[in-house]
């Protein structure tokens, strides 16, 4: 048998459950091909007497691999590592080896640049709007947020803070957030690794145009976040699609596009991909992080709605992994917070965030660090924690809520598969109906749509439930109204 005694190990004095220690440590054995497909895996009683825990404890944690794909457990029988798991060869430690990802340089050429930004255009705001996912500003902390705000202008050692050295965001925030990420994503980072942006969007532009130019090609999934596409297309680089199924971007297409042309880096939201909310499976998980090591490229990781899981916990970041720093992690608290309060990071080796923040400061030479500090308390006070909380239970009935009026009011006009976590559902309109016509109509504003997948998505986090039957209605109106249109023979828009 394998000595789980060493694959295992409790560290009591953690704030990350038990349960979650166990699962933890058996997918990083799994990553790093010390549990092969089909390995049995002891019985929770025999794994909880090794373990020094509660025979439940292991329970739990089998559990928790069995809805994240990672294991089978067939009941009565055994649990076995997933047939589904590449094989991998064991890995060797050696003296040079490093113990944690980012404490490598990033080896992979990457340039530093200054480029221009860019604006949108305003327009008139309908009464409904229907937004791509964002969360319900009612119910976040914001009233905490600007009471530690306030209180940090009132002292003068807190004034100090705040006004020098916040290019890569302040020193109180970066710390909070090493320890945040690591009881959330299982990153074993330090506050070196962290560069504090204003937003996602921020991280993906800075990181883009440090690592791409003219002659570099990037992979991203078809459909994809078109602002993250705007910044890879800022640098010059040459952007190849590929396809994207229920189980997430095609791993296997990424490996022959890697067998014909250099490929530097390869965008991915492994979490409710955006538009189409899917997750990535387990198994192309494990894939793109070999194909990275393979073909050494950079994997730019999007932390899109990770907060918001609904049947599970969720999948842990690539970043978690054991890489050798080739991945760059990005988020945002605007999904938490407020879309409006522009607070996002970027998690990588030091030398690549040395000069992410140089670039950074040409354009911005730094945030609003009374702002990072008060963020900060709300973290260090669990107010960030207790949130999340609340909202996640809100957001499922939200969810659940607007999926029972789908069914019963636009059942004959649309379909949908009803996403695991997140903020949004991606809904396709049935053959007969144009997402196009839908869009125009001026009773409402659709955030986002696609023409070619002739689908939209639909933000449930933000509206109470009579919010979503008012743009439910508003959305059957308008569909009988284009179907009209068809059925008379007129082109309509």
């Amino acid at each position: 048998m394998l000595p789980y005694e060493h694959i295992i190990r409790i560290d009591r004095g953690s704030k990350v459950p038990v349960y979650s220690q166990i699962a933890i440590q058996i997918i990083h054995a799994i990553r790093n091909g010390t549990l092969k497909a089909g390995t049995h895996l002891p019985g929770s009683r025999e794994l909880a007497k090794i373990s020094g825990v509660h025979r439940k404890t292991v329970i739990a944690a089998y559990d928790e691999l069995d809805a994240q794909g990672w294991i089978t457990i067939f009941p009565r029988k055994y649990a076995a590592i997933s047939g589904h798991i590449p094989s991998l060869k064991p890995q060797t430690w050696g003296k040079t080896e490093v113990l944690t990802p980012y404490d490598n340089d990033l080896e992979i050429p990457f340039r530093v640049i200054e480029k221009k930004e860019f604006s949108e255009s305003e327009s008139p705001v309908p009464d409904i709007i229907i937004d791509d996912g964002h969360p319900d500003v009612r119910l976040s902390p914001i009233d905490d947020l600007l009471k530690a705000y306030r209180s940090l202008t009132s002292k003068k050692h807190a004034i100090k803070n705040a006004s020098t050295g916040t290019t890569q965001g302040t020193k109180d925030l970066r710390e909070e957030l090493v320890n945040y990420l690591s009881v959330t994503r299982g990153l074993n980072i330090s506050a070196g690794n962290l560069l504090i942006t204003h937003g996602a969007q921020m991280s993906i532009y800075l990181s883009a145009q440090l690592l791409l130019g003219p002659s570099s090609n990037i992979i991203v999934a078809k459909p994809n976040y078109p602002v993250a596409n705007r910044a890879f297309e800022e640098s010059g680089a040459a952007i190849i699609e590929v396809d994207i199924d229920d189980k997430g971007i095609n791993t296997d297409e990424i490996e022959q596009h890697c067998r014909t042309k250099r490929i530097d880096a390869v965008y991915v939201i492994p979490h409710h991909h955006y538009p189409t909310t899917v997750t990535l499976s387990a198994e192309r998980r494990m894939k793109l992080l070999e194909l990275s090591r393979q073909f050494s490229f950079t994997i730019i990781e999007d932390d899109y709605d990770y907060d918001y899981h609904y049947t599970s916990s969720p999948y842990l970041p690539l970043a978690s992994a054991n890489h050798t720093g080739n991945v760059i992690y990005t988020g945002s608290f605007s999904k938490i917070l407020d879309p409006s309060l522009r607070i996002g990071f970027m998690v990588a080796p030091k030398n690549f965030i040395q000069q992410c923040t140089a670039l950074r400061k040409i354009i911005d030479v730094g945030g609003d660090g009374y702002m990072h500090n008060a963020l900060a308390a709300l973290i260090k006070e669990n107010e960030l924690k207790r949130h999340l909380k609340k909202a996640k239970k809100c957001y499922h009935q939200r969810r659940d809520f607007l999926d029972g009026l789908l069914k019963e009011k636009l059942g004959r006009y649309v379909s949908y598969w009803l996403p695991t976590g997140g903020m949004a559902i991606w809904v396709k309109l049935n053959p007969g109906f144009s997402v196009t016509r839908l869009a125009a109509n001026r009773r409402f504003k659709i955030i986002r749509w696609c023409e070619e997948q002739n689908a939209f998505r639909f933000g449930f986090a933000s509206m109470d439930e009579t919010e979503l039957a008012q743009a439910v209605d508003a959305l059957k109106t308008g569909l009988e109204m284009s179907h009209d249109f068809s059925e008379s023979g007129l082109t309509g828009f």
